[in-house]
């Protein structure tokens, strides 16, 4: 079953497209990573799987429901949207953690207020996946006591606690130094090789996506212009785009 299914989106900002008929789909349980240059349009795929953005047009469903109409073809109310919507998390490049609540207060807050959880459970599955991305003692800590590579851990672990079936990863590494980016990004190796949640990731980082990822999708100027397994579009890819992407930012 199709996880995510673009069909025909298009997505403009005034007079500037952004994507271009994209048609885009998605396994429950893949792991597709969304590459190329900057402005090609792979975080507005990312923004509008989530409801964040809408479409110009084209339709997007979630496990086969649209996130725009329902079944008669009228635009959906917002206690439905949300409801699909809550089958997705999304982690964003900045780490975006309520500033004044400790860890697990930052943890335990969408648990109690969107799934009606008791505090008593919701710690208890705030202290998992906090043991989860390695920093169940850090549940008294505020963000700013934390560094970057571990707020976005904390991040991680805020869209995971909602158990959703689809994990949007957006950049997550692009604010941190190496050595902090390698943490996050082995958080996302486990969570890849260890569960069956369906990732759909924004990367610059070309050698950690060749690693985890079945899939791969080469964007251009808000168009798809080549995907396949990781190595075909590694060792072997059919767009000259491409090929000057991928020398660029292995170089670089």
């Amino acid at each position: 079953m199709w996880a995510i299914e673009f069909e025909q989106v298009s997505k403009s900002f005034g007079a500037h497209r952004v994507l271009a008929d994209l048609d885009l789909q998605v396994h429950s349980g893949e792991k597709v990573t969304l590459i190329g240059p900057s402005g090609s349009g792979k975080t507005t795929v990312l923004r509008l799987a989530m409801t964040l953005e809408k479409p110009s047009s084209g339709d997007i469903r979630i496990f086969g429901e649209s996130i725009l109409f329902d079944t008669a073809g009228k635009p959906l109310l917002s206690a439905q949207e949300a409801r699909i919507r809550r089958r997705c998390g999304m982690v964003f490049q900045q780490f975006n953690l309520f500033p004044h609540l400790t860890v697990m207060q930052n943890l335990i807050l969408a648990p109690m207020t969107v799934l009606k959880n008791s505090r008593e459970h919701a710690e208890k599955s705030a202290v998992e996946y906090l043991r989860m991305v390695g920093l169940d003692s850090k549940v008294h800590a505020y963000p700013a006591q934390l560094s970057g590579g571990q707020q976005q851990r904390i991040a991680i672990a805020r869209a995971l606690i909602l158990k959703p079936e689809i994990l949007l990863l957006d950049e997550i590494t692009s604010a941190l130094d190496p050595e902090l980016a390698r943490e996050v990004l082995d958080v996302v190796r486990n969570i890849a090789h260890e569960s069956k949640v369906t990732l759909l990731i924004v990367t610059h980082e070309i050698r950690f996506a060749r690693e985890i990822s079945d899939r791969i999708a080469v964007f251009d100027a808000g168009r798809i212009i080549e995907q396949g397994p990781p190595d075909k579009i590694f060792s072997n890819p059919e767009s000259e785009r491409t090929r000057e992407f991928l020398q660029s930012v292995l170089n670089h």
